[in-house]
């Protein structure tokens, strides 16, 4: 496969995730790549991800950083371990802790640019910043801690 899309990667048994899923038609299907030695994915709101008119949900917002978080941690795992995205066994990682802190009215009608940066890969644990800009001004910003997949988690 040739994608700069982390979630492109994901093997078919572990893509129907609400926030990132390839295979959740319902889902947001967020796309994150990386971008130097960040990450980076665009969404755009629709009008139902709405919290009062004309501003995006607070759990949209926390959502956009957990998924992001978590590819970002994938992509990460993949990087430290020298290997190439989607080689076996698969990476997948989970949120152990997710921090989100609003810092001002996100409008909706606008992409949203999320954007991650490593803090820490640590064994089995990675510790993602991210935020959240529309119109280039910080709308939200948190922190992922992610695990790998434990071993229960994985669909039979």
């Amino acid at each position: 496969m040739n994608s700069e899309f982390f979630q492109d990667y994901y093997p078919d048994d572990v893509s129907h995730c609400y926030g990132r899923g390839r295979l959740n038609e319902q889902g947001l299907q967020l796309k994150s790549r990386w971008d130097g030695e960040e990450t980076v994915a665009i969404f755009e709101p629709r009008p139902y991800h709405t919290a009062i008119p004309g501003f995006v949900y607070g759990g949209l917002l926390a959502s956009l950083v957990d998924c992001h978080g978590t590819g970002t941690a994938a992509a990460a795992g993949y990087r430290a371990a020298g290997r190439d995205l989607g080689t076996e066994p698969p990476l997948r990682y989970v949120t152990a802790k997710l921090q989100v802190e609003y810092l001002r009215p996100t409008p909706l009608g606008v992409p949203l640019e999320v954007r991650g940066r490593i803090v820490e890969v640590k064994g089995r644990k990675v510790v993602v910043s991210i935020t959240v800009a529309a119109n280039n001004e910080i709308c939200a910003r948190g922190e992922v801690i992610a695990v790998q997949m434990p071993e229960a988690m994985t669909p039979k």
